[in-house]
């Protein structure tokens, strides 16, 4: 059993809002925390899912999403897990021709994203189901 919040970390300004990481100016990219027991799943088959939902060489953008809020990052709390990221991000660039793009860095604050952010798809009806293929819609 796992728990995620969404929310906003790395960056420079305490308790920012959307707004202000979307402009790009605060030094936070958009993050989810993971709360997990890792006698259920180990912090290595979380990082092969991360891997696998995303394009870890796309630098500052993720699909049509650009900005530095949206570069792609793992931000470990302890050695263990950065001896584990290094080792599962080693393994990963085997499989691309261009180089990770993923940061490496030890875990700063996180702020939880406004209340509407949270859960995005069951707040608007959706299917967050393993393999929905429903395409994601935005509201706010």
């Amino acid at each position: 059993m796992a728990f995620t919040a969404v929310g906003y970390t790395q960056g420079k300004v305490k308790g920012p809002s959307y707004e202000q990481v979307c402009s790009g100016n605060t030094g936070h990219t958009e993050g989810v925390r993971v709360l997990f027991d890792p006698s259920m799943v180990s912090f290595e088959q979380l990082l092969e899912v991360f891997f696998a939902r995303h394009d870890p060489t796309q630098l500052n953008q993720q699909g049509n999403d650009r900005g530095t809020q949206y570069r792609g990052g793992i931000y470990y709390h302890s050695d263990s897990q950065k001896k584990i990221a290094e080792e599962v991000m080693k393994r990963i660039q085997t499989q691309y021709k261009l180089p990770l793009a993923t940061e490496l860095l030890p875990a700063d604050t996180f702020y939880a994203a406004e209340d509407y952010h949270q859960q995005y798809l069951e707040i608007g009806g959706q299917s967050s189901k393993k393999n929905a293929e429903e395409k994601i819609r935005c509201y706010g």
